[in-house]
């Protein structure tokens, strides 16, 4: 993996981009488990949107750097890095780490996601996870 402290990688933070998008403490807490399991100490959480799925989008979650582009909203010492073309669909999201009787995993609650065209309202128990 590539220096995640790169000055010269231009970014955005959640004020400049007027981001909202929510790590609740659960999810930072799981985030950072895997983080030491795999020798990461800066912790860059990657978020994306693809086109499809039920609500018309899915995501895509897992530890990367941040890039040129990026915008980046830090919380619970978590950087959450999300690319230009995600933005409009992430959005007002919370990524949350829920356990069930049916397994456990993180889930991303997306309000906007039924304006996005679809049935389902978020990313179900472990279709997000790592």
């Amino acid at each position: 993996m590539e220096n995640q402290n790169n000055t010269n990688v231009e970014q955005k933070t959640t004020q400049e981009a007027g981001v909202v998008i929510t790590l609740t403490e659960k999810a930072a807490e799981e985030l950072k488990k895997l983080a030491k399991q795999h020798n990461i100490e800066d912790i860059v959480l990657r978020v994306q949107a693809i086109p499809g799925g039920c609500s018309g989008i899915s995501y895509s979650m897992g530890f990367d750097e941040v890039r040129e582009g990026d915008t980046v909203i830090e919380q619970h010492g978590i950087k959450i890095a999300i690319d230009q073309n995600s933005l409009p669909f992430i959005n007002g999201a919370e990524i949350d780490y829920v356990v069930t009787p049916f397994g456990e995993g993180f889930k991303i609650n997306n309000p906007n996601a039924m304006n996005f065209g679809g049935g389902c309202s978020s990313c179900g128990t472990g279709s997000c996870g790592f």
